[in-house]
């Protein structure tokens, strides 16, 4: 069973001339333990809540995970799926990509995501079960990971969250062959990875990855732990390759006909490429469809659970029924009383209505909890002592942090959120693009948003990050301008169901804006006339978050001097982009003289003011100095407004 593995992994990367075949044919013995007699799950029904999640964080062996869904009988990994391996519009990518085919939990490749991911699932298992009970959430996560996620410093970070929080569902199996591609891993690293891991609060094991019961007794003990584990299989990666087993000329390169040739021979696989003998192909039939009794039992405790509509609604990431009655209260409440608040407390103010009607809303901080108001009042911490908790001190693991929440989503069951400050989505980015390239409602509260965070200084304020940001495809970048916009974007955040979104908040105080009520939300467009003009329309002034206070008192400067001016708040590019040109040409004003204002990269807003425009931002870094006193010298001022707009009539 496990030379089926092999020979399929051999074939497809030669048939490809590209890919990474000596990984799948070491592991080939420790997964085909793993799929045969422990993982559970059923090929027929393959999104099974309670199945047991498989994640290959070393993405580059993916023919390992192509080889093991086609022979356990998954319908849409055919032969001919592994056979267009790397090919255009296959459903077998170079690394395994998430809603490709069934069975491939998450998108990994980039080294030390996939086992950040596996540390969020397996967290949201406990949490899931804690609600729901065993009858409907009990199993396990497995991750394979190789050297390279190991060296990665996300792997610190992921964990020593793992064992603090003391996820025991959590089981690793590391791919010990000590190659990486430049050669022997001794060039680069001499850790004691069994020492980290127990330093980590882990349970470990070390075994031999060619003996499968070796492998099996291993994975038995770890089920019955009380603290994730780490099993450590020793394996020759390439194996069976006469000339190249046990080098890196194996890691990221086709064998070559020769090679695969003697590959058959020594493993005694006489059959031709991408041919699996029908015994073979029974016996993994058989351990694709062993879980079915499994899932049919679990289709009557769930019938029959008390909290069936509840946790059906959570798995699908349904809104609760309340969620746009109580948006729709807050931002009433919000205009009637116009406070002045830094957005990072408007977002709490809105956490705090959401978090009673809906449950699934899972939130933490990178230990900025008390800067980022991520922390509603009703929200318990996670603890290893209490998984009933809603709330998670992630510490200061940015990394971590963001790429368990893509594990947290994928898991599903929840909406997870987490804070830290917007120049630390640099720590974040890996996961933040996979959660834009996956589709995974994952929401990233980042305070902070300019230099309006004043003292800290330039090490602190992002001043390139939003342009870094929008540049994602998929992520929706959200700068709202007062209590009642970032309400809005709260609402868009969590309604969207396909696409990550961040939050950039301030730090100081703005004025309420948006003063008459309306249930309508007007930052679902993207970008809206917030003040119309008083006179026939020269100027548009466009701006975000904190700048589009002083957009308004600009254009009461200008409206006073007889010049026509509107303000446009455009809290998110993204969704602006998406509305009819002609509804984008109307709010931005055909003919107006454009100025946009906001503190930070003037990169990008070209496109919205046009060759006659101008940019009011920031064109180098900032400086440690009072909120106000940058502002005033970096020239993003009310004054400077006007001075560009009169320039350019």
């Amino acid at each position: 069973m496990a030379n089926a593995i092999r020979a399929l992994s051999m074939d497809a990367v030669e048939k490809a001339a590209s890919g990474h075949p000596g990984m799948p044919m070491g592991m080939a013995d420790v997964a085909t333990v793993l799929w045969s007699r422990f993982l559970k799950f059923d090929h027929a029904h393959p999104h099974w809540p309670d199945r047991d999640r498989f994640v290959l964080s070393a993405g580059h062996g993916s023919m390992l995970l192509y080889s093991l869904l086609y022979l356990t009988g998954f319908a849409d990994m055919t032969i001919d799926e592994l056979r267009r391996f790397r090919q255009l519009g296959s459903r077998t990518a170079g690394h395994p990509e998430y809603g490709h085919a069934a069975g491939i939990e998450t998108t990994t490749g980039p080294l030390g995501q996939g086992i950040a991911n596996a540390v969020g699932m397996a967290l949201a298992e406990r949490l899931e079960n804690a609600r729901f009970g065993s009858e409907l959430v009990d199993h396990h996560t497995y991750a394979i990971v190789g050297d390279g996620c190991l060296m990665e410093g996300i792997s610190h970070e992921a964990i020593s969250l793992a064992g603090h929080l003391k996820l025991n569902r959590l089981i690793v199996l590391w791919d010990n062959n000590s190659i990486s591609i430049d050669g022997p891993t001794s060039l680069a690293v001499s850790d004691d990875q069994l020492g980290r891991f127990k330093a980590s609060g882990w349970n470990t094991a070390s075994v031999d990855g060619h003996d499968p019961e070796a492998v099996a007794a291993a994975i038995e003990a770890a089920q019955k732990s009380d603290r994730p584990t780490l099993i450590a299989c020793k394996t020759v990666i390439g194996f069976g390759a006469p000339k190249k087993a046990g080098t890196a000329a194996t890691h990221g390169a086709p064998l070559g006909a020769e090679e695969v040739a003697g590959a058959r021979e020594k493993l005694g696989w006489p059959y031709p490429p991408f041919t699996v003998p029908e015994t073979i192909l029974n016996a993994w039939r058989l351990a694709g469809s062993r879980g079915s009794a499994a899932y049919e039992a679990w289709t009557k405790r769930h019938h029959a659970h008390k909290n069936r509509v509840e946790f059906d609604r959570q798995q699908s990431g349904e809104l609760p029924a309340a969620f746009a009655a109580t948006i729709a209260a807050t931002k009433k409440a919000v205009s009637a009383e116009a406070p002045k608040l830094a957005t990072r407390q408007s977002s709490q103010r809105v956490l705090e209505a959401l978090s009673p009607v809906m449950p699934e809303l899972l939130g933490g901080s990178a230990d900025l909890t008390g800067s980022n108001n991520t922390k509603a009042k009703d929200m318990a911490s996670v603890t290893a002592e209490n998984y009933g908790g809603r709330y998670i001190y992630y510490g200061v693991r940015e990394h971590g942090m963001a790429a368990a929440m893509n594990g947290i989503a994928l898991h599903g069951g929840f909406a997870p959120y987490g804070g830290t400050f917007l120049v630390f989505t640099d720590y974040c980015r890996p996961a933040i693009r996979l959660s834009a390239l996956m589709g995974q409602r994952v929401v990233y509260v980042m305070t902070h948003d300019s230099i309006g965070l004043g003292e800290d200084g330039p090490t602190h304020q992002p001043v390139e990050h939003l342009a870094a940001l929008r540049a994602i495809p998929n992520l929706l970048v959200f700068r709202p301008c007062d209590t009642v916009e970032t309400a809005e974007c709260w609402a868009l955040a969590l309604a969207e169901r396909h696409a990550p979104s961040v939050l950039a908040l301030t730090r100081q105080a703005v004025p309420t804006l948006r003063t008459k009520h309306t249930d309508e939300n007007r930052s679902a467009q993207g970008g809206y006339v917030l003040q119309e003009a008083g006179h026939p329309r020269q100027v548009t002034l466009i701006a975000t978050g904190s700048e589009v206070s002083i957009a308004v008192e600009a254009r009461s400067r200008l409206e006073a001097d007889g010049i026509g001016t509107a303000v446009v708040s455009m809290p998110s590019w993204e969704l602006f982009d998406r509305q009819p040109a002609a509804y984008r040409e109307e709010v931005l004003g055909a003919t107006a003289v454009r100025v946009a204002i906001e503190a930070a990269s003037v990169f990008g807003w070209e496109r919205y003011v046009g060759p006659r425009g101008a940019v009011i931002g920031m064109t180098g870094f900032g400086a440690s100095a009072p909120a106000t006193d940058l502002y005033k010298h970096f020239g993003i001022t009310a004054d400077a407004t006007v001075k560009a707009a009169k320039a350019r009539l």
